[in-house]
């Protein structure tokens, strides 16, 4: 067994709309991102690649190569599955949790957990996806910006 940790964070700007676990939500604001900003899956890449020991997400996809421009996070999530089949792993589970004021995480986290689990190729109870507030506090309290983490199990497929 292998585990990992990721984490993952987005300042927000112009836009009508955030991407969290593949999930486009309607908010007020989008988020400055070189890809689609979604901290959610960027959290689990990071969590993903740590627990086989391949560094993080800007390694594998750079905020310089211009491929990534916009780019659709769930791309990098099934590119950590190949990754994970190819060193004898699977996901045993993974627990990702949205940290911000707004929007609203619940209404969407089913959607979420059916999205991640077809992309990492497991069923929905092997994927948690939660949110949290951070009392108004730091940069997420004041509405500046959006984080995630993300803690997975890997197992020997």
């Amino acid at each position: 067994m292998r585990i990992g940790q990721g984490y993952d964070v987005h300042a927000f700007g112009p836009g009508d709309h955030v991407v969290l676990g593949g999930v486009s939500i309607p908010h007020d604001h989008g988020v400055v991102a070189h890809s689609d900003g979604d901290v959610a899956i960027h959290a689990l890449c990071d969590a993903i690649l740590g627990a086989l020991a391949l560094g993080d997400i800007g390694k594998h996809f750079p905020p310089s190569d211009e491929r990534w421009r916009g780019a659709d996070s769930r791309v990098f999530l099934r590119h950590c599955r190949i990754l994970m089949r190819e060193r004898g792993y699977a996901l045993g589970n993974a627990d990702v949790t949205v940290v911000c004021e707004r929007p609203k995480v619940g209404p969407h986290a089913e959607r979420m957990r059916a999205l991640l689990a077809d992309d990492l190729g497991v069923e929905a109870d092997a994927i948690s996806v939660k949110a949290t507030t951070s009392e108004k506090l730091g940069f997420t309290g004041r509405g500046e910006g959006i984080a995630a983490m993300a803690v997975v199990l890997l197992v020997r497929a």
